[in-house]
């Protein structure tokens, strides 16, 4: 049987189908977001949806649209239990993609005036696994125990260290001790990932150098993947919105920030988009494309960055020709009124060799809420703007 919260979550998105097929002068956002409802996706407490809901609750705040606001604020709410357990969490397991609902729990936390409990429960139990999160010598959380352990990757930064910095903004400002933390795990990616050159980073490293891949120097692999560099980029932007601008680590992270745009900047193709393996000389390399879901995130986090005083204004063409890009190549209009959102890459794991080839052979889906998710963050950052 479904719980209460979950048929009334079915109940909005069918009215939400509805509409998607009805209305196509939709903001991109709402538009995007009722589109995608409409196509039976799966939602639970995966990053993905976790992404999705973010985009989703975006979209219906900005537009105040009910209907969307209705439906994620249900869908969020049937994943925790009344007593703040959250379901199908497995507290001794630890990998940080686990932790991206975190956000999505502060965030209705908030939205509730801290009245609804169970979302703070919920969260301390999270915040609380980090306390026991194995981690390299020097520090960083393993992306995930056992089986990558002592490697960092970009991806993990946004999973684990926004929620973290977000907990600790709410509940705990004056903790020192985690901001540091925080700061902490950017350090050590930026020491072990960072192009110099490009100013662009690989994807991840293993601090015992013992992976296929890993460079007997840093540790790093060998190859810069497009949406390990988005999602990196999308979380300097967001934990920069709430570390302390008082502690040292807060001019680190601005500066990690304005080095890896002006890197960003410097690697957007001519088209608009980015390439899925960003470092030279693969650019334009047989095999190679440019690809959905890092090009979403890279226009969120300028935009994002140049509203919130973070980046400088001088940078907001590259995102508008990066958003024009995504219109023309992968948002699709269906017969329907529907949109559909394409040319976002499966996944990139470095559970594989490392290879040129391993990336470029990864399939790509339409529809996948990697992409579809950032795509609706970096709508109602245009449209904000727009407003304005």
């Amino acid at each position: 049987m479904y719980s209460s919260a979950t048929s009334l979550a079915l109940l909005a998105c069918s009215s939400i189908a509805l509409a998607a097929s009805d209305n196509t002068t939709l903001p991109y956002s709402t538009w995007m977001a009722t589109s995608f409802l409409s196509k039976s996706q799966t939602m639970n407490s995966h990053y993905v949806a976790s992404v999705l809901h973010e985009g989703i609750e975006k979209a219906a705040t900005l537009h105040q649209n009910t209907s969307l606001l209705n439906y994620v604020s249900n869908a969020v709410s049937a994943q925790v239990l009344p007593n703040g357990t959250l379901l199908n969490w497995n507290s001794s397991f630890y990998s940080v993609d686990e932790l991206r609902i975190g956000n999505n729990l502060l965030h209705f936390y908030l939205a509730s005036n801290r009245t609804e409990t169970k979302y703070a429960v919920a969260a301390s139990a999270l915040r609380s696994q980090l306390d026991r999160w194995p981690r390299t010598p020097t520090g960083g959380f393993f992306h995930r125990d056992p089986v990558y352990r002592n490697q960092m990757w970009l991806d993990g930064i946004y999973m684990a260290d926004t929620f973290y910095a977000t907990y600790t903004h709410i509940f705990e400002p004056a903790n020192t001790t985690a901001w540091n933390d925080i700061a902490l795990q950017f350090d050590l990616v930026e020491q072990h990932t960072r192009n110099k050159t490009s100013n662009l980073l690989a994807h991840g490293y293993d601090e015992s150098k013992k992976a296929v891949w890993a460079d007997p120097v840093t540790g790093a692999c060998p190859h810069v993947w497009d949406r390990a560099v988005g999602w990196y980029f999308m979380a300097l932007v967001e934990v920069l919105q709430v570390y302390p601008k008082n502690l040292p680590g807060y001019a680190r992270l601005r500066g990690y920030l304005t080095t890896l745009a002006d890197g960003v900047e410097k690697a957007q193709d001519e088209s608009g988009g980015w390439w899925l393996v960003m470092d030279e000389p693969y650019p334009g390399m047989k095999g190679n494309y440019i690809e959905a879901s890092a090009t979403a995130m890279f226009t969120y986090g300028i935009l994002k960055g140049i509203r919130t005083g973070l980046l400088e204004e001088r940078r907001r063409p590259t995102a508008l020709k990066a958003y024009d890009l995504m219109l023309d190549r992968f948002v699709t209009r269906e017969k329907n009124g529907t949109l559909s959102f394409d040319g976002t890459v499966v996944v990139g794991s470095l559970s594989s060799n490392g290879s040129y080839e391993y990336y470029v052979n990864v399939p790509i889906a339409r529809n996948d809420g990697k992409g579809a998710g950032p795509f609706m963050f970096a709508s109602t950052e245009l449209e904000l703007w727009q407003q304005s």
